[in-house]
Formats: structure tokens, sequence, C-alpha cells
């Protein structure tokens, strides 16, 4: 059997065998409770664990099996100056635990420099047997040029459901109901990329303003789905459940992503809490300061950084996505911060270890790998430089299309890239265009509505005077910021979104919508909505008729992509697929890419076996008359998409009016 599977808490016919990583240690308790998870429950063993020339701890318990609640305390020397901070007062989650019940409750005593017992404050590590019945039911097995992702958030997606039973919304088996999976089948979703689900805390400056961590970017325990989103009360039910959310929702066609986050943990900095891994050998998880090892640099923001190319915490993550795949059965990951994922001795490499282990793994070579392409150490921008077969966010994409369609001057060349591919970008040319997830949303920043009602973050809710959040969001509020009843002002930003989708379908390369976009979700121009849990961040599931309405010119542009077919190839398109022309439907010139105030763009896609298509592109405030090309002798032009008017059908020849802020796709009539 490999080492791996004997690390954690493994449970057989005779009990259960438990194994820690901690070389530093000079000694290892394995406390035993009773099967109540309150914090007041007593200890009903402290079993002593044996050390082994590699420095792994193990104990093996007959009589115990499932659902046992455990944890450990381990002792050494508190040297925060060497990088040690043992402390056998602290009740430690296991870093392998697949299962965690109870909650941390902030106090003095889960802090580490001091003799108090923190047991009553902490959550317990659970025995989990995650053996389960798929029903013979397979993963899709969606190929990258026919993926397109919903972002979205377990609890929030569901919160607000009236087609979801109240027991089960905001949970893994809410997301799972058919009311959920007929919508994302209808819109055109073939994955679900969910926000952490590994079982996480809140900081405690958050829950000191009674706000609490909704988005959980701040890990506890990275094999564990967070038990807040379960439906039952029993220990090991998150798992269970969790699985049958995959089960059904690859039983609908629709493949499961994870937002991992394994750059940070929820301890951070050195005057944070001792929960797990700083406890359990702090000087092998986290990357200290060379210049004082009682600090951490932190290449993350969020007060430590987790020592990813050593080898024992490589090992740690690797087994860890593995456990994902072959015993949760997803289908992929998005890595949060993955720049730090690929830092060795401070310096980022595509070639790092950590990076090469997971491509050249027989597990996860096959699954889906995304970067969020960036950290906040040095040189940490990094999109395209990722080993072949992973993905990135490309925040670039995000920005030139929200710029174009506000009507910034000197965009269209850089759309131009952006809608063929980003090649510019993608220094990974093997991926060709499926190297980059384009987006105009995610969780962080504005929603799509909000993208065109605010102009200027409204972040108060969040308590911090309205500091954090980005300040610019390249948004236009279309002359009024905020909520209004005025009919313009709604048809101008009702355009202005339709715009947005179909630039975001209708370009080379994957795309990603964000939840309850589709409806026009607000968040009030909040667009750092982290610490919100409630009506400010879930879905509205009863939309507004201009909600409804938008939710079926989304459908209508992601089938006419589906039809099109080719925004989803594996190579970049060059002149024999697309073209790029002028109003006067001449080809663009040197000079006309110069032309900053012209904000006209058109393209003409040469597709086997789609045909002809074209599409141009009005971002200013005037309408433009538009020559129509001659290509390959057509005459006649059917109207696929106009977002003007919301609808198709038209046919056109010779020129035509082209309306202010409008995207028309036009498909050639024999």
């Amino acid at each position: 059997m490999a080492r791996r599977s004997l690390l954690g808490s493994v449970p057989d016919r005779d009990g259960v065998a438990f194994r820690l990583t901690a070389p530093h240690a000079a000694g290892v308790e394995l406390c035993l409770f009773g099967s109540e998870a309150s914090a007041d429950a007593p200890e009903i063993e402290r079993i002593a664990m044996a050390r082994d020339a590699a420095g792994d701890w193990s104990a093996a318990v007959r009589g115990l099996g499932e659902g046992q609640l455990y944890g450990y305390r381990v002792s050494g020397s508190y040297r925060p100056n060497e990088g040690h901070r043992f402390n056998p007062a602290k009740l430690l989650i296991d870093p392998r635990a697949g299962a965690v019940t109870g909650s941390v409750r902030w106090s003095e005593a889960i802090l580490g420099g001091n003799p108090i017992d923190s047991a009553a404050y902490q959550a317990r590590s659970v025995v989990v047997d995650s053996t389960f019945d798929w029903q013979g039911v397979e993963p899709p097995a969606r190929s990258w040029g026919e993926t397109v992702i919903y972002e979205c958030h377990v609890r929030g997606m569901t919160r607000l459901h009236p087609e979801v039973p109240e027991a089960l919304r905001g949970t893994y088996l809410g997301l799972a109901s058919a009311a959920v999976t007929e919508h994302l089948g209808r819109l055109g979703v073939t994955a679900l990329e969910l926000m952490p689900v590994q079982h996480f805390t809140s900081e405690r400056h958050l829950l000191e303003r009674g706000l609490e961590n909704y988005w959980g970017y701040s890990p506890l325990a990275w094999f564990a789905p967070h038990a807040g989103y379960c439906a039952g009360r029993g220990p090991t039910h998150p798992v269970a459940e969790f699985q049958t959310m995959v089960r059904e929702l690859h039983r609908a066609g629709i493949e499961v992503i994870l937002d991992m986050v394994f750059n940070h943990t929820c301890e951070g900095d050195e005057t944070g809490p001792t929960l797990s891994l700083r406890g359990v050998d702090n000087a092998l998880y986290y990357i200290l300061n060379p210049q004082d090892r009682s600090r951490y640099l932190d290449f993350t923001g969020c007060g430590n950084t987790v020592h990813v190319a050593h080898p024992e915490v490589a090992e740690l993550i690797l087994d860890c996505l593995r456990y994902w795949v072959e015993v949760m059965h997803v289908d992929g990951f998005r890595f949060d911060l993955a720049t730090s994922l690929g830092r060795e001795n401070g310096v980022f490499s595509g070639r790092a270890s950590l990076l090469e282990a997971i491509g050249a793994d027989p597990v996860l070579g096959g699954v889906k790998l995304i970067a969020e392409p960036w950290d906040l150490g040095p040189g940490g921008y990094q999109l395209g430089s990722f080993p072949p077969g992973w993905s990135g966010w490309n925040d670039r994409f995000r920005d030139t299309v929200r710029s174009f369609w506000r009507g910034d001057p000197g965009r269209r060349a850089d759309l131009a890239k952006r809608i063929a591919g980003s090649a510019d970008l993608l220094s990974n040319k093997r991926r060709g265009p499926l190297g980059g997830i384009n987006y105009v949303t995610c969780h962080d920043g504005f929603t799509l509505e909000d993208l065109v009602s605010y102009e200027r973050k409204h972040n108060q809710a969040n308590l911090e005077d309205n500091r954090d959040g980005r300040d610019e969001n390249l948004s236009s509020n279309a002359g009024f910021e905020g909520p209004t009843d005025l009919p313009e002002i709604l048809a101008a930003r009702d355009r202005t979104k339709r715009n947005l989708i179909s630039t975001l379908v209708l370009s080379a390369g994957v795309p990603m919508v964000a939840h309850g976009d589709e409806f026009g979700r607000t968040q009030c121009g909040n667009n750092n909505a982290y610490c919100q849990d409630g009506p400010l961040t879930w879905v509205d599931w009863r939309p507004s008729r201009r909600g409804e309405e938008f939710a079926d010119f989304a459908r209508r542009a992601l089938a006419l992509r589906r039809e099109i077919g080719v925004f989803g190839a594996h190579r970049f398109p060059d002149r024999r697929d697309v073209v790029w022309l002028g109003s006067d439907g001449d080809l663009l010139s040197e000079s006309d890419w110069r032309k900053a105030e012209d904000r006209v763009l058109g393209i003409c896609w040469r597709l086997s076996p789609a045909g002809v298509f074209l599409v141009y592109m009005n971002a200013s405030e005037e309408a433009r008359w538009v020559e129509l090309p001659d290509v390959e002798f057509a005459t006649r032009w059917k109207e696929r998409l106009n977002t003007a008017t919301a609808g198709a059908g038209d046919l056109l020849e010779g020129r035509f009016e082209l309306s202010a802020q409008t995207t028309i796709v036009l498909q050639r009539s024999e």
C-alpha cells in the first residue's frame, strides 16, 4: 500500500489507523472524543503516537470506526524565532481529516502562545469511510472546446430558490436539485465552478463586527467538504451529501470544478490562531521570513503562504487533489492565487516541482486545471505561464471588454485580440485559445447588473468605511447611479448587458459566467461582498420581467455559440478563419487600427461547415451606416442576434444602419 493511503485516519474492519506528518515534533497525542460534537464534550482518551524515521507519527486503535471524533496535540519547542510553535495545550485539526464537525469559537485560548487549553473552542476531526453508491453514473467528460463554466456559491445559489425544499436550500443537495440542474441545462452550462467547499472558518475581525467569511477563502481542512453546506446533522453527512451532489450533477451532464485554496490557510499571520498546520509543524508547512523566522513571507495578502515546494507539503496537496477526484469524483480544479503554487525560493516557475507533479500524475493529468494566474508576491502576474494542459483566468479579457463597451477610445485593437483568443497573452501556444478562461464578471467585483448600474463601489455594509474593494471597475451607470425606474436608463443598461454577454460567448476561448448574472442579480454596488451572507449575495430566483428577458437572451446567445462551434477551437484563428472590417466593408488597415475614436469593429468569420458569419460591434453613442462586404459572393445576410432589439430574423443586404451601443450577428443567406 502506498504511503499516502496510510496518512490521515483510515478505518478498516478492526479499527482506525491514524498517521500524522510532523518531523520537527517531540511528541504527538491522539485525542478521542465521544459522539457529541459539542465543544463542552470532554476527551475520552489520549493515546501517545509512535514516531518513525520519516517523521510520521502513528497509532492504530481497535474498536473505532466511521464517525469517530478526534484531534491531535503536538508537543515540542515553542521558539517562534526558530520557526517552531508547538503547544500541546492546543487541540489541532488533522490536515487530512475527511470531515470536520463543530465550529471554531474565537477566544484567547486558540492563540498559540499561551497555556490555555483550546479544546472547548475548537472543532473536531471526523473519521470517514467514503464508500459511496455512484449508481453507475459516469462523469460527463466534456472537452474544453464545448465547456461553458458557471461560477457559483453553494449556499447563495439556492438559499432563496422557491422550488428547492426549504430544508435543502443553501446546501449541496439543494444545488443538485432538478430545479437547478434543469435551469443550467436550458442556459447552456456544462460545468459548475464551485467557490471554496474545503472546510473553512471565519476570521476574528469579521466575527467581531458581526460578519462572517461567506466566500470561503479561509481553509481549515483541505480534504473535508464544508460542513455548513450540509443539510444533515451527522458528522459524516457532508461527505455523503457532497458525493450525492456530484452524482446528480453528473447525471444532468454537468461537470464539477472546485475552487481550491492551497496558497494560505485560516491561521493568518503570526498573531493568528493555532488550529492545524501551525501547531502540527509550523516550520514545515509555511514559508518563514528568513530574516525573522517568527514571521511569514506573505505572497497571498492573507498573512501566510503555504510552503508548497517542500516535498512533504507537496505530497499533502497531491494526495488531496487525488482524493477529490478518486473519492469525490470531481472533474477539475481552479486554483486560488495559483502563482503561489509555482514559487520555489520565492520565484515563480512554470516548471516548479508541484506544477510538474500535478501534470505528470496519472489521476490528475486527465482533469481540468485552471489557474488564477497571479498572487501578491514579486513577479506575481503569470497569465499564460502555467504548464501545458492548464487554463487561466483572463482578466485582460474582462478589462478590455468592459472598457470597450463603456466607450473608452483606443480599445478596438485590443478587443480584436481578446475575441481571437488572446494569442499575445497565452505564451503556451500548445493550449491555443482554450488556455484562457474568458469572463466579464466573477465573484470578485461587480455583478453584471451592477456593472451597468454603478460607477462607484458601495461597500458600506462591510463596515470598513468603503475602503475595501477595487476603486476602478471599468463600469458605467447609463447616467444614473444605482436603482431607477426610468425606462430609458433601464433600456440602455439592458443593451449594454446584452453587448457584454454577446462579446463573451462569441470570443475564442472558454467562457465563464457568474451565478445569477443571467437574472440581473445585484449586490447593490458592493464589489467585495466576501463577508455578506444574506439576500445581498444570494441569487433571487424570482427575477423581474427584465431579468427573465435577459436570461432568455443569454440562452439564445449561448445556443448560437454552440451552433457556430469555432469559438472552442484548439488553435488560434488566422486570416483563413477571421478578418477584421471597418464600417465601409473594407479590411481594417494599419492606420485604421490607430483611429482611437473609431469604436466600430466588424468581424468576418469564415467557418466550415457553419458557413460565413459577420459580427459588427458599435460601442459609440451614435448609429453608423455599415456597408456589407463582398464575401464569397454573398449578397443577403440573415440577422441571428441583435442587442438593440434583443431579437433576430431580419434579412439584410447592401448596407444597413447599425444602432449605437449594439452588437449584431449576421449569417450568410443563400
